[in-house]
């Protein structure tokens, strides 16, 4: 019998909204970085994107989706989402808040939904890929498509 192929929740999440993806897989044996997933999947490290969770000086929580081989600059960050300053969420805080664990946190599907903004470069692609939510899996689909999941923004938030 076929192995099933494992599907994520936000997988699912796209699949009942009828929105189309592509579903890439890659060999998971403990963290890896995002550079090293684009190289797994054959794509453009401009082209695949992290999801980082944040916390404002308001105590308000951000999600940044940038270029794996990029970094998140705080003070950039800070002015797009309006606050005085900006900090990274610690790991084990990531879980408890989003549902997802470093390595395998996606915008789509978050417990709750938080002010997302992507890196301005992410409309240069006819597709994007990000995880999926869970390490060894991404998905890539349009950005206009990821839009109608999660309301994103773009800014110039890296370094």
């Amino acid at each position: 019998m076929a192995k099933k192929e494992e599907k994520t929740n936000v997988m699912r999440i796209l699949e009942q909204k009828k929105i189309p993806y592509t579903a890439h897989t890659y060999p998971a044996d403990g963290a890896v970085s995002g550079v090293e997933v684009a190289q797994m999947l054959g794509q453009k490290p401009a082209q695949v994107f992290k999801t980082l969770v944040t916390r404002g000086a308001s105590k308000s929580y951000y999600v940044f989706m940038i270029p794996v081989a990029e970094e998140l600059d705080l003070k950039k960050a800070a002015r797009a989402a309006g606050e005085k300053s900006i900090a990274m969420i610690k790991s084990k805080e990531l879980l408890p808040l989003t549902g997802y664990i470093h390595g395998g946190c996606s915008p789509i599907g978050m417990k709750k939904q938080f002010m997302t903004m992507a890196h301005f470069t992410v409309k240069d692609f006819s597709t994007v890929i990000f995880s999926a939510g869970k390490i060894g899996y991404q998905v890539e689909l349009s950005f206009e498509d990821l839009c109608k999941v999660v309301p994103v923004g773009t800014a110039d938030v890296t370094v």
